[in-house]
């Protein structure tokens, strides 16, 4: 009976870990940025690009490097052009964004799913009305972001356009001792032809 009881206790600690297993490995599926109807569509170990140009394996999955044109390999990640980033946004209204917008500092889903990185803290807003005050407040800091990066490409600019306009006085003055030699030496040519021509040959 004892040895019943210890088999039963091992049995259902492989159960438990073989679940735990399991469940840890779905938890950490590549599935992020899926909508719920396609995930049957990435369930296969080779998965086909929707545009029907190839096929990848299961692994290349959201693995941040684009190998579908139609982005179908890159659902959670920002390396297809063309693809598409679904934001669940429980409580609130699912959506699609372009996948460019996934962990570019905003934060784009209500549920902040789009920003899961680390690099920047999306809180749950989707239960109060979406996350609009919240992407306002993201766009403006990057607004200005955007504006000291442009003032020193600016200052950059006039940096070298200042060089070049050194450059160019240069250049037209060596330009124009060029000329006014060349100037002088046929000047020269044409006075010594005129001379030989005034003067008389010696007999």
């Amino acid at each position: 009976m004892e040895t019943i009881n210890c088999s039963l206790s091992y049995a259902i600690a492989f159960l438990f870990s073989f679940y735990f297993l399991v469940f840890s490995a779905h938890s950490k599926s590549p599935l992020l940025g899926v909508h719920p109807l396609d995930q049957k569509y990435f369930a296969s170990r080779v998965i086909k690009c929707k545009d029907g140009s190839k096929s990848f394996t299961r692994d290349r999955l959201n693995d941040n490097f684009c190998d579908c044109v139609d982005g179908t390999d890159e659902p959670g990640t920002s390396a297809c052009p063309r693809g598409k980033f679904y934001c669940s946004n429980l409580g609130s209204k699912p959506q699609f964004i372009f996948s460019s917008r996934v962990n570019d500092r905003i934060c784009d889903c209500c549920d902040g799913s789009d920003e899961y990185d680390g690099g920047i803290n999306c809180p749950n807003t989707c239960v109060m009305g979406g996350n609009l005050e919240y992407r306002a407040k993201n766009i403006v800091l990057s607004i200005d972001a955007k504006e000291s990066k442009d003032d020193v490409l600016l200052d950059d600019l006039l940096h070298k356009a200042k060089g070049l306009k050194m450059v160019i006085i240069l250049q037209m003055v060596l330009l124009g001792c060029v000329i006014t030699f060349r100037l002088f030496r046929r000047h020269g040519k044409l006075k010594r032809r005129h001379y030989h021509e005034r003067t008389p040959l010696m007999t």
